[in-house]
């Protein structure tokens, strides 16, 4: 089940609601545990035992180490032992194929006739989130940043707390430990969260979903019998696509998180009008460069080793975040071209990108529309030879073999394209920006504020009735 479906909007949101509305405070623990538990259920009931095991082991674990001192080898044995048992799952479900086809691939190259055998592995919903989450719990406990959790339920209540189950925001154990223990809820955050979520769920439906159907045109029409105007206008159909599709998702779960008395931490602050790399990632998957941050870089040294271990560990956290996207080598390719932008960037290039003058403006936003596109282009494409055909088209220029030159330049698809799509990707510019929500912000509390809403809620329902493409781009990594 996704929030954008009718079933949950008309469904198990609203019994849900009522339900947690009208039980005692204290009783609000066990309902999100239950009740996320049937949420995810709709989805993969065979994998719900994944869930309930990784809270037994982690709370256990947790309260473990409650008998040690830090720095004490029990407390450190049990710290790892959760750390292997949260991630051994992980690197089980989603890489095990991974590695095996690698194996079989180098194995090719030698000319060794062994072969090892796929498993048939579904990965789990969640299993990339989640496993995050908890192991941020533990690690938190290990360094006594926080008590461990003596409530079983509360532990679920947050580990599966439906809002954020799926595709985040990732949630640090410590950010609502409080609000776990006690919360209230009001008219007033009910509103304004709802209003939040559908913002979130017309950014989805409206734009995404729609947008999205410009990039599954291209790719129906094979990258090589596309034009170079159009693979550039693919490229950036794609990367509105996936912005709205995830950026929607994660107000709708800042919104769920409000209605039900929770303040969860924003995902993205418009990252398309960042003026570099680095600044990019500050803004889009807040959460996530957070976590690598706190549980990755500052751990292994951060910036505090001297210049060649920065970028080191710049290096590992570059590349563990492409491979936590995906698993395939285009995600790594698509990490370390952001690891090479980024010490550039930190080492020449960020003071004059991030000049105030008019001419650095310009520069400094051409270059990330360029980065956009084309990094979103290697995030997309798995298939390396479908990917080397894509970006000869995008730069033809710079391509030996480019396949039809004769058609690299025909604007007639793209003309056709950008026709047909052209109020969808003017409102995805507007909507990138911070314009719409300042403005909406002003009016969030007046009567015009719930016309707005109140029409993009009925919209998007319409579009959801009416069958449209209704994909999440984030279910897969």
């Amino acid at each position: 089940m996704v929030f954008s479906s009718l079933s949950f909007i008309f469904g198990f949101l609203p019994v849900f609601m009522v339900l947690y509305y009208i039980f005692p405070a204290k009783s609000r623990n066990l309902l999100l545990f239950l009740g996320s538990l049937i949420f995810y259920s709709f989805g993969e009931p065979y994998y719900l035992f994944l869930i309930l095991c990784s809270i037994t082991v982690n709370f256990f674990i947790g309260r473990g180490m409650e008998h040690f001192a830090y720095g004490k080898s029990g407390r450190t044995f049990l710290l790892v032992l959760s750390l292997l048992y949260n991630f051994g799952f992980l690197l089980f479900f989603k890489y095990t194929n991974f590695f095996i086809e690698n194996i079989n691939a180098a194995l090719r190259l030698v000319e060794i006739p062994w072969r090892f055998y796929t498993l048939n592995l579904t990965l789990p919903l969640g299993i990339s989130f989640y496993t995050f989450q908890i192991a941020s719990y533990v690690i938190d406990v290990y360094l006594g940043k926080t008590e461990a959790d003596r409530s079983f339920v509360s532990l679920g209540a947050y580990l599966c707390m439906f809002p954020q189950l799926i595709a985040g925001p990732i949630v640090v154990y410590s950010d609502i430990r409080d609000a776990l223990k006690k919360r209230s809820v009001s008219i007033h955050g009910f509103d304004n969260g709802l209003k939040t979520f559908i913002i979130g769920l017309g950014y989805k439906v409206i734009i995404a979903n729609r947008i999205g159907t410009l990039w599954n045109e291209v790719c129906t029409i094979g990258y090589e019998s596309i034009s170079t105007p159009l693979a550039w206008l693919g490229a950036f159909a794609y990367s509105m696509q996936l912005y709205f599709d995830f950026c929607g998702y994660s107000l709708m779960a800042v919104g769920l998180g409000e209605m039900l008395g929770f303040h969860m931490p924003a995902n993205f602050r418009h990252p398309y009008m960042a003026r570099s790399v680095t600044d990019f990632w500050r803004r889009w998957h807040i959460t996530l460069g957070a976590w690598f941050r706190e549980y990755v870089y500052i751990p292994l040294g951060g910036n505090r080793k001297g210049r060649a271990r920065t970028v080191l560990n710049l290096l590992v956290v570059w590349f563990l975040c492409g491979f936590w996207h995906g698993a395939a080598w285009n995600f790594i390719l698509w990490g370390l071209l952001i690891f090479v932008l980024q010490i550039i960037e930190k080492n020449i290039t960020l003071r004059w990108l991030n000049a105030s003058n008019l001419f650095a403006r310009v520069i400094s936003h051409t270059y990330m529309i360029l980065y956009i596109l084309v990094s979103w282009s290697i995030f997309a494409i798995s298939d390396f030879q479908q990917l080397g055909v894509y970006l000869s088209r995008m730069f033809p220029f710079l391509s030996l073999k480019a396949g039809n030159p004769g058609g690299i330049l025909d604007l007639s698809d793209f003309t056709r394209f950008i026709t047909d799509y052209a109020p969808l990707l003017i409102a995805s510019i507007l909507f990138a920006t911070d314009f719409p929500e300042k403005l909406f912000d002003r009016i969030r509390g007046r009567i015009s504020g719930v016309i707005v809403a109140f029409v993009i809620f009925w919209w998007s329902v319409y579009y959801l009735s009416i069958g449209l493409n209704n994909p999440f781009l984030y279910f897969r990594y």
